[in-house]
């Protein structure tokens, strides 16, 4: 069925069993995914027209792998749910929502804004409408330094739905998925952090210092070009506040993910 989508389907390791998942034990794993910064798409059965093996209220998570946990179907629907789900997990997708319509009465496959409807590839026949919703982890993002604007940092990126990691290590380790790293610390071991976050790979790194101080201190930093300084818009910034909301309007107009 992911075939004939023109999406070819990994090699799943599925763990329906043939049998509804209880609602906790879906519920306890999604919980679990999020504590890991594991994406999924958890798909609800929102509606079905009998004869189907599901039911409204069941539930599956697909996880970034291929791999589906839970119940929304059988074999019929398995395949196509795991490929929208994939979908949903694209970068370019992040956050979005599909409702997915399994029905006889589709030919090709069909997108409408928020709807998929695919034909049912079983001759029992039946509709399904499946809902899926793609939860990624929040945006990491890790602040270096005790400075007001530091801490301006956190408070405005934790409004923001961020993941925010404070530091006041220098040697501190940055999670692999870390989407930016910000530092103000006003001239207190800033180099040791750049160098991390730079080997690192992380997307937006930023430095809180003017452009004449900002170029001596990249100047002794390999690949110190690609370093924010002064991080954030130039939007007349002069409170703490301030200044952590155009770094992070910057990151936003930049569409920094991990």
């Amino acid at each position: 069925m992911s075939e004939f989508l023109g999406m070819p389907a990994p090699r799943p390791r599925d763990r329906t069993g043939g049998a509804p998942a209880a609602p906790r034990d879906v519920r306890e794993r999604a919980a679990q995914l999020r504590s890991g910064r594991e994406p999924y798409v958890l798909a609800t059965v929102v509606r079905a027209q009998r004869p189907t093996s599901a039911k409204a209220g069941d539930r599956a998570l697909v996880l970034a792998d291929g791999t589906v946990e839970g119940f929304v179907g059988g074999h019929c629907a398995l395949d196509t749910v795991r490929a929208q789900g994939l979908k949903l997990l694209q970068p370019r997708r992040a956050g979005q929502t599909t409702l997915l319509r399994i029905t006889p009465e589709e030919g090709e496959p069909r997108e409408e804004e928020g709807l998929v409807a695919v034909g049912q590839p079983c001759l029992s026949g039946g509709t399904l409408e499946i809902f899926l919703e793609a939860v990624l982890p929040p945006v990491l993002v890790h602040v270096y330094g005790e400075s007001p604007i530091a801490r301006a940092f956190a408070e405005v990126g934790r409004a923001l739905g961020h993941q925010v990691e404070p530091s006041a290590d220098p040697w501190a380790a940055i999670a692999a998925d870390t989407a930016a790293v910000l530092v103000a610390s006003h001239g207190v071991s800033e180099e040791p952090v750049l160098r991390a976050a730079l080997a690192a790979g992380v997307p937006y790194v930023g430095l809180i210092a003017s452009r004449r101080r900002g170029a001596g201190v990249l100047a002794a930093v390999d690949g110190g070009e690609r370093v924010r300084v002064p991080a954030g818009l130039d939007i007349g910034a002069r409170t703490p506040g301030e200044v952590a909301v155009s770094v992070y309007a910057e990151i936003i107009q930049l569409g920094v993910r991990p």
